[in-house]
């Protein structure tokens, strides 16, 4: 089984950046899956945040379809072609925009992955 990882362009709001953001401009945000270490969690590491928050896989691909929450972590869809996942830290609230077809395509290379055999 493989690591899977992908970069997607994503819109950031943070309460927590006190810099003044221009929220239009997109970042890259790390999308990260490894089954060997949870193969039911995927992991969201944003830009300078210095950590990733680890969450359910199927908290995100139900997040696709219609609002799903667990612990510190949102997802809802937000019109036809995007998805927003809302992260809660002691540090603030980051709210990140992802175009769904992003997220669809990372779930299905970690479905892909996991489906993998085990070689060695």
């Amino acid at each position: 089984m493989s690591v899977v990882e992908q970069y997607a362009r994503a819109h950031i709001v943070t309460d927590a950046d006190v810099r003044v953001q221009d929220e239009l401009d997109a970042v890259p945000v790390r999308l990260r899956y490894d089954p060997e270490k949870d193969p039911r969690s995927v992991g969201v590491g944003l830009p300078g945040a210095g950590r990733e928050w680890t969450f359910s896989r199927e908290l995100l691909e139900q997040g696709l379809r219609a609002p799903a929450e667990s612990g510190d972590v949102r997802v809802w869809p937000c019109g036809r072609v995007q998805a927003v996942v809302e992260f809660h830290s002691p540090q603030g609230v980051s709210v990140v925009q992802f175009e769904t077809k992003a997220l669809q395509r990372f779930l299905r290379r970690t479905y892909t992955a996991a489906a993998e055999p085990v070689t060695g």
